[in-house]
């Protein structure tokens, strides 16, 4: 039956409200999208930058392509979900940004080529010492089996666990605790990653990695020279260290020895 609404009369109120909240959805929804073209564009121009530098650094990191698995990851993570609201506009900028209790979320490059040099297979199992945001944790987890992840600092530590859940990656565990020393009840790990500055290579992380796997962390003090490190360890157990490129983390903090 066909109704004719007069106007004032109080359904005629109950029944335009959906329209109008119709309305909302279909302009929220469209300035989502919106947004999301816009960072899918930006992503896209962070990747051209990061093989502009991978291509420089070429005789540094020993290749000038990174992994076409590598680049498919950070295509897809979305960064400006792992940095302050504040900063979620130069979230695709190759740089680092802050994200609270003076830590920074890495530059996308350095995120780029450490991830790369683990050289990750689909069944690793990763310990990641520095969890920040969760980002390169998130990384890690599109190209691994199970990624553990180490921050000190609680309030990072629980946010970062917070998002990643949110996000869909429940194949990371987050532990608040020192790094340092690593996660001996998952150990041996087939790749672990450091993205905070120790002055010297923690002992516990590399009798925590695999014979065959890979190390990737940057040593040196705060005031001092610091360097990108890859470690490997044979199937003997021998480890071989090889320095790659000048770069600046924030200090490792925990149980290393002072300066």
């Amino acid at each position: 039956m066909g109704i004719l609404l007069q106007p004032g009369k109080p359904w005629a109120t109950r029944l335009t409200l959906p329209l109008r909240l119709f309305a909302a959805i279909v302009s929220l929804a469209a300035a989502f999208a919106v947004a999301a073209e816009d960072y899918a564009h930006q992503r896209s121009r962070m990747l051209e930058e990061i093989q502009q530098d991978v291509r420089m650094t070429g005789a540094e990191i020993g290749k000038t392509e990174l992994d076409a698995r590598v680049l498919a990851a950070l295509s897809k993570v979305p960064r400006h979900e792992f940095v302050p609201q504040s900063y979620q506009a130069m979230a695709y900028d190759n740089r680092p940004l802050p994200i609270g209790y003076g830590q920074t979320i890495s530059q996308p490059f350095i995120v780029a080529i450490m991830t790369d040099l683990l050289n990750l297979q689909k069944d690793a199992v990763v310990l990641e010492i520095g969890t920040g945001s969760g980002y390169q944790a998130a990384i890690l987890a599109e190209l691994a089996s199970h990624v553990y992840t180490i921050e000190i600092v609680p309030e990072l530590g629980r946010q970062a666990a917070e998002r990643l859940r949110r996000l869909g990656y429940d194949q990371v565990d987050v532990k608040v605790g020192d790094g340092y020393y690593g996660w001996p009840e998952h150990a041996p790990f087939d790749a672990i990653i450091v993205t905070a500055a120790p002055t010297q290579i923690p002992p516990p992380l590399v009798q925590q990695l695999k014979p065959g796997g890979r190390l990737v962390i940057p040593v040196g003090g705060r005031f001092l020279t610091q360097y990108l490190v890859l470690v490997e360890k044979d199937a003997e157990g021998k480890i071989r260290t090889r320095e790659l490129l000048p770069v600046q983390f924030v200090p490792l903090t925990g149980g290393q020895p002072p300066n």
